[in-house]
């Protein structure tokens, strides 16, 4: 469905910083350990946002309509683009996690597994690797749907297997072992019929397991209606934690609910890590917080009694 996926969430051409791999002199001594990251005992309230987190204006909107400091930033980044190193900074420096929803344009899925992205593909792991913080990178998210150049329409599943198994190798080949890597497909109405167990890169390259699904005027409204089939789906063949990789809620009867919804399914449910908050104006919908102060005040309410991570000391 159209508000769940949200075509093209992303920009083809964000936010690059050419040039220098990280922002100090040279990379630290070990890579950042992200071993505590994985399975915290406190949740993520994430945010993407235009500009952020180039600019922290955004995250800092978003932070007083929710009234709770997000600890993830995410960003999108397209291939071929140098790592926004500096947003990267950022989002640290801000006491988030930075997110790296890197999305495969003006090349395909084929090609990477073939091999013919390597260099560009170690470029930027050498500069992951210099970043003394953790990352977290998402590849060719919801590549179950047909609205990306890299899905159902133009990838096959043993394509995206491989693509995805070369960049894990050619980061740990590069020591950037401070990467949380997020399989993300879009939730399965968008194709019912494909496995998505077909597309799964195996235990050894995924840490979390993201979920894109988005609350729409057309369907359901509660937190198990929406992602609970695909969870139950990919419960059957891995045990990773799931997060809400992109998700909001449309302007509409049922939006309140929805909101509240969310957040509480997120609270009552241990393998949930926490859930992103798209907070854009996209094809005609305002999926802003900051603009609706009933959807506002319902996520800002179930967040008072959700217990955030501290990124810094997990």
């Amino acid at each position: 469905m159209l508000f769940r996926s949200l075509a093209a969430c992303g920009s083809s051409a964000l936010y690059g910083v050419p040039g220098a791999e990280s922002p100090g002199s040279s990379p630290p001594a070990k890579p950042y350990n992200v071993s505590k990251l994985l399975d915290p005992a406190g949740k993520f309230l994430g945010v993407q946002a235009p500009g952020a987190p180039d600019a922290i204006g955004p995250v800092q909107t978003f932070a007083t309509s929710a009234g709770a400091h997000p600890n993830l930033i995410g960003e999108y980044m397209a291939w071929n683009d140098p790592m926004d190193t500096q947003a990267a900074a950022n989002a640290w420096s801000y006491g988030a996690l930075y997110y790296m929803v890197w999305e495969p344009y003006k090349t395909s899925i084929a090609a990477i597994a073939a091999g013919r992205s390597n260099a560009y593909i170690t470029r930027v792991a050498r500069q992951v690797r210099a970043l003394d913080q953790p990352v977290a990178i998402s590849f060719g998210h919801e590549f179950n749907g047909n609205w990306y150049p890299w899905g159902t329409t133009g990838t096959t599943a043993d394509d995206f297997v491989t693509a995805w198994r070369l960049i894990h190798r050619l980061f740990v080949k590069a020591d950037a072992r401070n990467v949380i890597w997020i399989w993300n497909p879009n939730v399965i109405d968008a194709n019912p019929q494909l496995d998505l167990s077909a597309y799964y890169p195996g235990n050894d390259y995924v840490s979390w397991v993201g979920i894109t699904g988005y609350f729409s005027t057309t369907g359901p409204d509660t937190f198990d209606g929406l992602y609970g089939p695909t969870m139950q789906e990919i419960r059957g063949f891995t045990s990773k934690p799931f997060l809400i990789a992109e998700t909001s809620v449309e302007t509409g009867p049922d939006e309140v609910t929805a909101a509240q919804n969310l957040v509480s399914g997120v609270r009552q449910s241990r393998d949930v890590l926490g859930f992103i908050w798209f907070n854009y104006q996209k094809l005609g919908v305002d999926w802003q917080l900051q603009t609706r102060p009933s959807v506002q005040s319902a996520i800002a309410g179930g967040l008072t009694s959700l217990q955030l991570l501290n990124v810094k000391h997990p």
